[in-house]
């Protein structure tokens, strides 16, 4: 990884369809309130940035 650069670890979101499998894990949830849970608790053990795309996903960056 070079400066400024960062490895999507784990996505989050409300609507599956909204992503296409690849390199990172997809967790679908069932509600914003379980999104945003299931997002921070895996930021935090994957010591990873939390980023809301504004359309249900959430994607984990790790720099």
């Amino acid at each position: 990884m070079r400066g400024g650069e960062g490895l999507v670890v784990a996505v989050v979101t409300l609507a599956g369809e909204k992503v296409l499998a690849g390199g990172a894990p997809v967790f679908v949830v069932s509600g914003s309130e379980e999104r945003e849970k299931v997002a921070t608790t895996l930021g935090r053990v994957l010591d990873s940035q939390v980023h809301d795309l504004g359309n249900g996903v959430y994607v984990l960056v790790k720099r």
